[in-house]
């Protein structure tokens, strides 16, 4: 069995792709898989990390926005394009996949195309709720489309094959154990930890608004675990001296730049205040945890709104749109369900009623399906 994966962009494209990968070789050890994505995205440093041979496409995405930097951007971003389709072929004939899976980003767009044509089974995953420009075009080409959330349909054409997969998540967070994980971050039994996070290059507005919410803790019995985010190593701190604290000094407080043991913190957390990701989501959900999620307006179809309110409509979590987070607004949300421990432990089940455990198992049956086609 060859399977040739194409993803790239984000780790939300990504680590489903490394996700399937392991579980197949995991399964079927005879496997030969080789990851297709862009040379100087993320995707070649955690595709290789984890142990998978990395074949480059060089593909840019485009940039909406009207300057004369992103005018140069998508100059540069037609002339791949022009000419992805046969370095995509070129790449397929030489690999000789008998399946191609794209999960996302702008380089499964010309590779899966480029398979289809060829005749080669393909399979494409979309992670979030509301489809990427990506999927909604291959969905008419590719063999099948797997889905996270069953709200992702109404989104693509009525004449495309699908099925409601979930997304992959790492088992470490499925087993994950709270005293233990407690006892390893320092944190106490009678302490309600407040775990959040921006995404990788940490994003200013809740650096800010979680500051405002480190004033507003003033003694009480809380854990509080932050990463600021790579733009936010230096801010963060500042704007905690701004409100007239120490970030060397603040007590109960584990302050990084991000979170490398997310399992251990989501099985210490009670509640989760973070961006909605689908991958971010996914784990929520598979450790059962409440939350308040801040989707971030900076991404393709404002598409994480449309995850949050997956969340949101079953109970499951708070939505505060960017536009309007204030430390404020913040800090009102948490002390509300704080003040009522049974709102957030049935938030936390709900979360966990929507999760799907067994998603790469799932996703593995529909690859040997369809090769046995």
């Amino acid at each position: 069995m060859r399977i040739l994966f194409a993803c790239g962009g984000t780790g939300g494209h990504i680590n489903p792709a490394v996700a399937i990968a392991s579980y197949i070789k995991e399964h079927s050890p005879d496997a030969q898989i080789l990851f297709a994505g862009n040379p100087k995205g993320m995707e070649a440093k955690l595709v290789k990390k984890a142990g998978f041979e990395f074949a480059p496409i060089t593909i840019k995405g485009f940039q909406r926005k009207l300057n004369w930097r992103n005018f140069k951007n998508n100059v540069q971003a037609v002339c791949y394009l022009a000419t992805a389709s046969a370095r995509a072929k070129k790449l397929i004939e030489k690999f000789s996949p008998d399946i191609v899976v794209g999960t996302g980003g702008y380089v499964s767009g010309p590779v899966l195309r480029q398979a289809a044509k060829m005749g080669i089974r393909t399979l494409s995953h979309e992670s979030n709720a509301y489809p990427g420009v990506t999927t909604k075009l291959l969905a008419r080409y590719v063999d099948k489309v797997l889905l996270a959330v069953p709200e992702a349909r109404s989104y693509l054409p009525d004449s495309c094959d699908y099925c409601v997969v979930g997304n992959p998540v790492r088992g470490s967070i499925l087993l994950a154990d709270r005293s233990k994980a407690r006892q390893k971050l320092g944190i106490a039994d009678d302490m309600v930890c407040i775990l959040s996070f921006g995404g990788s290059q940490g994003a200013r507005r809740i650096n800010e608004a979680i500051a405002d919410l480190f004033a507003w803790n003033k003694g009480k019995k809380i854990f509080y675990i932050h990463a600021t985010g790579m733009y936010g190593v230096d801010l963060f701190p500042e704007l905690l001296r701004e409100r007239g604290l120490d970030a060397k000094n603040f007590p109960n407080a584990d302050i990084r730049e991000y979170i490398n043991d997310m399992d251990d913190c989501l099985a210490a957390a009670d509640l989760v205040i973070s961006r909605s990701g689908a991958m971010t989501l996914s784990e929520l959900e598979a450790a059962g945890r409440a939350s308040i999620l801040i989707p971030s307006p900076n991404v393709a179809a404002n598409h994480q709104y449309f995850n949050a309110m997956v969340l949101a409509e079953h109970d499951a979590a708070v939505v505060i749109e960017e536009k309007d987070l204030t430390g404020e607004t913040l800090c009102t949300e948490v002390e509300k369900l704080l003040e009522h421990p049974d709102t957030l432990r049935k938030m936390g089940h709900s979360a966990q009623q929507l999760a799907v455990i067994d998603a790469t198992a799932k996703i593995y049956e529909e690859i040997l399906a369809l090769l046995k086609k």
